[in-house]
């Protein structure tokens, strides 16, 4: 008998940044090479981009990647966005670790995604992650906890932390312990409200890994957790995106890998299986 391969998450942040990134991510997704996938839904490509999405229900976990620090709110927060923009993540950092951020706007605008969301999909999403885990802030925790509870949502929440071991043991350990520190409480505070989390989190990258990403990516698999989810940011190069990341060379790489030989066949010599939810 052929031992069970251990189930893992892999999944794709940022659909519907650009549709050259829903692009590269629904290529991945319909050849299996991801198993989630989490949305923009307040960038106006995403309006676009939902309807293939849709399609895969079932099969791939679908998410709302909340975003506070790219794109326009989908409604009036004069405090955080007073231009009509959202700001970069530096001041909603430096907002969140002072206690300054506006929690009914921080709130306002939580529900508006995850109703665009909903009118998309038509139902909510199976999980709630952030773009750059804005999820996990102070500021922003509660409110999205206190969002879900009221909906009587019951997927599950991306905690980005792990032990300190798994964390030094793979690339790019010095941002995955900052950003673990960000969310110290958070995966606890999600349990006590009674959401499950994965338990198990890498992925992180430098951007910038060229020909090295493909080693460096394989690495973020070391020390898995019990139900594991390991993140990744491909797609096609487009003018929209520009207009919206700055980091824009690593994601073709990415994609080229993901749905590269190399890949499936690491998957298969580690006894991977690519799951759309952790175990809970």
């Amino acid at each position: 008998m052929l031992p069970e391969r251990r189930p893992v998450v892999l999944c794709a942040d940022d659909y519907g940044l650009s549709p050259g990134v829903s692009r590269g991510i629904l290529e991945l997704a319909r050849e299996g090479r991801i198993s989630a996938t989490g949305s923009m839904t307040n960038i106006p490509a995403f309006r676009t981009d939902a309807p293939p999405l849709r399609e895969l229900a079932g099969t791939v976990g679908l998410g709302l990647h909340l975003t506070l620090t790219a794109g326009a709110p989908l409604g009036a927060m004069p405090r955080v966005a007073p231009d009509g923009r959202l700001p970069p993540l530096g001041r909603i950092l430096s907002a969140s670790l002072s206690g300054r951020l506006p929690t009914s706007e921080i709130r306002g605008e939580i529900e508006r995604q995850l109703d665009a969301f909903a009118q998309a999909m038509g139902r909510l999403p199976d999980f709630v992650d952030g773009h750059q885990h804005v999820h996990v802030l102070p500021g922003v925790r509660g409110a999205l906890l206190a969002a879900l509870a009221a909906r009587g949502w019951r997927g599950w929440l991306r905690y980005p932390g792990d032990r300190p071991a798994a964390i030094r043991a793979r690339p790019q350990a010095r941002k995955a312990a900052v950003v673990a520190g960000l969310g110290l409480g958070f995966g606890a505070a999600a349990r006590r409200a009674g959401f499950a989390t994965n338990r198990g989190f890498s992925g992180f990258s430098d951007f910038a890994e060229g020909d090295g990403f493909a080693d460096a990516f394989e690495r973020s698999f070391r020390a898995l957790g019990p139900a594991p989810v390991v993140m990744c940011h491909p797609g096609e190069i487009d003018e929209a995106l520009r207009a919206l990341d700055p980091v824009v060379a690593s994601r073709p790489r990415e994609l080229a890998y993901l749905g590269s030989d190399r890949f499936a066949a690491f998957l298969e010599r580690e006894g991977l299986r690519l799951v759309p939810g952790p175990a809970t």
